[in-house]
Parts: structure tokens; C-alpha cells; sequence
């Protein structure tokens, strides 16, 4: 099977759907590579580099779309050559030179592009959407919303450092003492979490707000300040997603944005549904607040904004303050960029079974989620269990990608705080275990207990009291123990691995075929494969930190 990869002619995208060293894992999975001549350029890839990766390189953009079997592209195929519009803009009309039968492989946004999904489907085609791969730990690896969004947190922070004219980081010097620079960043969600790292590894002192308590862990891990109200009102919604909060909920955190905002230097807002207007968060009353020379980047300036005086796609300065709106900030790491979203396209293609067994499998829920174009028929559906868009009092994760920052609102609407319902004692499967039941199994428990102290030997009782103890204070351990601190844990393990190996050892000494003996070497074995696993881990935990 043949991949193509044109040209983006999206204003301004830089770009492209396959660099040289995807392009060479695409041939590893059987494929062969048409590359369009100066696809790369933007992103500095020259032809001359995909010739060296033996990839065939075509002068004209017919040729790629009409013979691929597959089409690889970052931007929506455009759907009208014409001068109005956002996605649909372009010199020519793409959609037109889709292959009948051919494969679209690209972010579709298919909740606001109903038209393209019509005309694709009309040119019999089948097309999977990037931004539908389902949030799952397995598709992790294909999640091109996320790759973006890391992209786009960084470059946030850099753009906002690039305008404002202070360290970020605090010093003393001979003239004087220079503050730190103040970041608040609005959604801890992936692009959330990668400005906190970028503007921590900066010097700067970071805080951080989002509607989940889940992720106040990993707000703080990264050395930044969590931000909380005194509510008791939990904002994670089903499968990690965020929800809409209650009118009160919002109401106290527009004042503690109103705070903020007179005391930071800098605000990053990451909170957007696709296809919806982005909540306003930072209100021009908050902006007039702030102090002259600060910055405000706002990711969901595509949408409209989380800043009430956003201009999408322009940077000025409003009453002192810096207001930043770019739509494009991973196109401005193009050549980052394009290596991260082309690695994703090929464990995507690898999912559907590479250039010899390859399928679309609707029973494999990832290919399922990405799929909203099969052979003609549209398969999207906004109540799709496998990739679901944001519902009405549930909204996407709180993460951002230039082209479609799918993030959580912080706050859009009011919604009626729910009610608890009372637990029902009837026959339903829900009703609470009685206390005369909790008794009956304690006694019982007791009487086990009591029988084996009067007839086992005392010896017995003590190595059952020592394993007992051991059982219950390993659980409660490890059971205590953040996620986040699991891997430093296999140090622990190790140790533990240690003593079970030389116990094993010690019981080696009798028969060779005896119970004990046998026992002893499965313990042994067990204990190894522990202690190798635990420090393969630990080694992969510390190169992630090595520079």
C-alpha cells in the first residue's frame, strides 16, 4: 500500500504529517512513501532528506492524492477553494482530489466540520480523526490532541517570557534585588501541566487552579502552588473529564481569578471545548487589574477565548497589558511538532495491522473512536461511547492543541448541584450490609481463629501472626501510597525481594524434590524476576530525569 503526504496548504501551518524518520518506520511497517515536493520545508525537512529515506518525492499534490492508498495530513482536507471560512480555506479544494475508496488519515474535528464529513463521505472514503483517538491508557501513544498540547503549553510560556521584560527567575545583584516572576495557569490538563514545567524550570513562581482536586498531586510534584475554594464540590466528571460546576462553585472562582490577577505577572488560560465558544474566565475588569507590563496567553483564542479581549490570531497590547492569541503555537515548533504527530500516525497505523494485515477492526475500541468516515458512511456520532464529545454538564479534559485545544472549561454554565439519594433497604443489591451480619462474621472470624490457637502448635501460631502482620501492614503501605510515588517503591520491593531470596536459599538445603525445597526455588525464582523488573523500572524512571 502507498501513503501520500502533501503539502499543508492551511494558512500558516508549518507542519507536516511525516518527517524522515517516521517516514522510514512507515517503510518498516510495509508501507511505501509518496512525499509532495517541499512538504517538509516549513518544518526544515528537505526533499533531499526524504530521498535519503528512500521515499519518492512528487512535484504536484494530484499525483500524491490520486495515487495513495492512504493520506496522511495534519489539517482538515480543505473543503472550498475559496476566501472565507477556517478550515475551509485554500487555494483548491483537497476534498475534491480525494481518492474514491482512499484512506484520510488527520485531525477532523468532526462536531464542527459536519460539511466535510458529508463530502468525504460522498467521494466514498474512509477517514479516521486524530483528535477522536479515545483517552485510554492503550491509545496513549496514538493521543495527537495530547502531543500538540505538551507542544503548546511550552510554547505558551515562551511566548509569554519572549513579551514580558523581567527575569522569571528572582536575583540579587549588585544594583538591587530582582521578585520572581508570578505565573498563574488556568487547567492543569496536559498543556496546563507543560507550561508549569516550563515556567518552574524558568524560576518562576507558579500557580496553578483546575476544577479536579485529583490533580492537585501533580500540580504540586512539579513544585507549583495548587489553588483551591473552600467547596466541597468535586469538578471531575466521567472517564477523567471535567464537569461544569454549580452557580456558586463559579461565582467564588471568578473572584479568586479577580485576586489573582492583581498579583501575577503572567496568566495562561488552557480551558476549551472544540466546536463550542470557549467559557471567558479572565474578564476585562480582570485585565484592567492587572499590572502594567503584564502578559495573558490564551490557548483558546481559536474559540474565541478564555480572555473577554482576546483577538484570535493577534498580539497587542490593552491598557498596558500584553494580550497573546496565536491559534498556531505548535506550528511554531514545526519541526517538534511534526516529529511528535508523525510518530503518532505510525502506532496508529501499527494498530491497524501495518501494510500486511491491515484492517479496520470495529471491535478494537481505539480504530472504533478514530473512524468517523467508513467506505462512504458516516460513523461519528456525537454520542459515540468511544471517543465521546463534551456534553452539556460534562466537558473535555482539561488540555490544549492549537488547532483544537481540547481542554475542560473551568466554567461555563450553571447547573443544579446534585442530590444524594438515600441508600434503599429493600431487596435492591445497593442496600448497606446490617450490623447483626458485620457480628455474625466477626465471630465467626473469632472462632477460627480461637480453634486454630487451641490445636495448632505454638510455633505455627507465631510465623501465622508475623504473616498476618506483614499481610495487613504491606497493604496498608502500598494501598497508601500516591500513584505518583509507585515506581520509587520498587526500591522497597527490592529490598523485601532480597530477604524472600535468601529465605529461599536457606530451604534449598534438604531434599531436592521435597515440598520445602521446591517451595524454597519457586520463591527464589519469583523473588528474581521481582528485583530485575524493579530496577528495569527504576532505570527507566531516572533517565526520564538525566539530561
Amino acid at each position: 500500500m502507498k501513503i501520500g503526504i502533501p503539502k499543508e496548504i492551511y494558512p500558516g501551518e508549518c507542519r507536516v504529517a511525516a518527517t524522515p524518520d517516521t517516514a522510514k518506520r512507515l517503510q518498516k511497517l510495509g508501507f511505501e512513501v509518496l512525499v509532495e515536493a517541499n512538504a517538509g520545508s516549513a518544518a526544515h525537512f528537505p526533499d533531499e532528506a526524504y530521498v535519503q529515506a528512500n521515499c519518492t518525492v512528487f512535484p504536484e499534490a494530484s499525483t500524491i492524492w490520486a495515487d495513495s492508498d492512504i493520506v496522511l495530513k495534519v489539517r482538515p482536507p480543505t473543503l472550498h477553494a475559496s476566501a472565507n471560512g477556517s478550515y475551509k480555506v485554500a487555494e483548491v479544494a483537497e476534498v475534491a482530489g480525494v481518492r474514491e475508496g482512499g484512506t484520510v488519515i488527520s485531525f477532523i474535528y468532526p462536531a464542527q466540520n459536519r460539511e466535510l464529513l458529508e463530502a468525504l463521505a460522498a467521494r466514498k472514503a474512509t477517514v479516521l480523526a486524530m483528535d477522536a483517538i479515545p483517552r485510554i491508557s492503550r491509545a496513549l501513544k496514538m493521543d495527537a490532541l495530547s502531543s500538540m498540547a505538551n507542544i503548546a503549553g511550552y510554547r505558551a510560556v515562551i511566548e509569554a517570557a519572549s513579551q514580558f521584560d523581567r527575569f522569571f527567575p528572582g536575583q540579587i545583584t549588585a544594583a538591587g534585588k530582582v521578585p520572581p516572576t508570578k505565573v498563574m495557569i488556568i487547567g492543569a490538563g496536559v498543556a496546563g501541566l507543560a507550561a508549569i514545567g516550563a515556567a518552574k524550570n524558568l524560576g518562576a513562581i507558579v500557580r496553578a487552579f483546575d476544577t479536579r482536586p485529583a490533580v492537585k498531586e501533580q500540580v504540586e510534584s512539579m513544585g507549583a502552588e495548587f489553588l483551591e475554594l473552600e467547596f466541597e464540590e468535586d469538578g471531575t466528571g466521567q472517564g477523567g473529564y471535567a464537569k461544569v460546576m454549580s452557580a456558586e462553585f463559579i461565582k467564588a472562582e471568578m473572584a479568586l481569578f479577580a485576586e489573582q490577577a492583581k498579583d501575577v505577572d503572567i496568566i495562561i488560560t488552557t480551558a476549551l471545548i472544540p466546536g463550542i465558544k470557549a467559557p471567558v474566565l479572565i474578564t476585562q475588569a480582570m485585565v484592567d487589574s492587572m499590572k502594567p507590563g503584564s502578559v495573558v496567553v490564551d490557548l483558546a483564542a481559536e474559540q474565541g477565548g478564555n480572555c473577554e479581549v482576546t483577538k484570535p490570531g493577534e498580539l497587542y497590547r490593552y491598557n498596558g497589558v500584553t494580550i497573546i492569541g496565536f491559534t498556531d503555537l505548535p506550528s511554531r515548533m514545526a519541526q517538534q511538532a511534526s516529529q511528535l504527530y508523525g510518530t503518532n500516525l505510525c502506532h496508529l497505523l501499527d494498530e491497524l495491522g501495518g501494510n500486511d494485515q491491515y484492517t479496520l477492526d470495529f471491535e478494537n475500541e481505539v480504530v472504533r473512536g478514530a473512524t468517523v468516515v467508513r467506505d462512504g458512511e458516516i460513523t461519528w456520532s456525537p454520542n459515540k461511547p468511544a471517543a465521546p464529545p463534551p456534553k452539556a454538564a460534562e466537558a473535555a479534559p482539561l488540555s490544549a492543541q492549537s488547532t483544537s485545544l481540547k481542554a475542560a472549561p473551568i466554567a461555563i454554565a450553571p447547573i443544579e448541584p446534585a442530590v444524594a439519594k438515600p441508600k434503599s433497604n429493600g431487596e435492591g443489591k445497593n442496600s448497606a450490609p446490617s450490623s447483626s451480619q458485620d457480628f455474625v462474621w466477626l465471630a465467626l472470624i473469632g472462632l477460627i481463629l480461637v480453634g486454630i490457637g487451641i490445636s495448632a502448635p505454638p510455633s505455627f501460631l507465631s510465623h501465622l501472626t508475623v504473616f498476618v502482620l506483614a499481610i495487613f501492614v504491606g497493604w496498608q503501605v502500598i494501598w497508601n501510597v500516591s500513584p505518583a510515588l509507585h515506581t520509587p517503591l520498587m526500591s522497597v520491593t527490592n529490598a523485601i525481594s532480597g530477604i524472600i531470596i535468601i529465605g529461599g536459599i536457606l530451604q534449598l538445603s534438604g531434599s531436592a524434590f521435597s515440598p520445602t525445597a521446591i517451595l524454597g526455588a519457586i520463591a527464589i525464582l519469583i523473588g528474581t524476576i521481582n528485583i530485575v523488573g524493579g530496577f528495569l523500572v527504576t532505570q527507566r524512571m531516572l533517565k526520564m530525569f538525566q539530561r
